[in-house]
């Protein structure tokens, strides 16, 4: 399902134990990587940059923690993991075990 992002504007924002969070009033996006970032309860327009980060801290949600939007939006209230695919991936290289020829395969944990 597809929404426009102008539509998202307003819409009561709950948790997953019907605890009221707000309402949509900006969205940010990261441009670079083509998705949404962030939903803030309060507007960004601020006179100074320590408003800014105080709500960016306080009264807003990152995108993540969205599961599900449609005549709401239902957020998680576990906290954020970060995405594995936001590290860089490693080249993978085989190594040999001593003289014996046979490649091995190093595989770590992202």
């Amino acid at each position: 399902m597809s929404m426009k992002l102008s539509n998202l504007f307003g819409i009561d924002i709950y948790d997953t134990q019907a605890g009221y969070k707000g309402k949509i009033y900006d969205i940010i996006i990261n441009l670079e990587k083509g998705r949404l970032e962030t939903i803030t309860t309060e507007p960004l327009k601020v006179k100074t940059i320590n408003d800014a980060k105080k709500i960016l801290n306080e009264k807003s949600i990152p995108y993540e923690k969205v599961i599900s939007v449609k005549d709401i939006v239902i957020v998680s209230n576990k906290p954020v993991m970060k995405k594995v695919d936001d590290e860089p991936q490693q080249a993978r290289q085989p190594s040999t075990i001593g003289n014996t020829g046979i490649k091995r395969y190093n595989y770590g944990r992202r």
